[in-house]
């Protein structure tokens, strides 16, 4: 593997973290706005967008066989 292939490699393998964790980080919130009664805020209905556009970029990974 070229130096340029794996530095590209655990680029990708970084954001993939990283969206992982904000996926789960954002669920959390959610959760815990919710468990407070808290649906109908603009926090609650930001994160529930930010918590889509990730979920998004998962399905898209593992759409191209990217993850499992």
């Amino acid at each position: 593997m070229k130096d340029s292939e794996k530095s590209r490699l655990d680029s990708f393998e970084k954001m993939l973290l990283s969206v992982r964790v904000q996926f789960d980080e954002k669920s959390k919130k959610l959760t815990e706005l919710k468990s407070a009664g808290k649906e109908k805020t603009a926090t609650y209905r930001q994160l529930f967008a930010e918590k889509m556009q990730l979920g998004n970029m998962l399905a898209m990974y593992r759409l191209y066989g990217l993850i499992e």
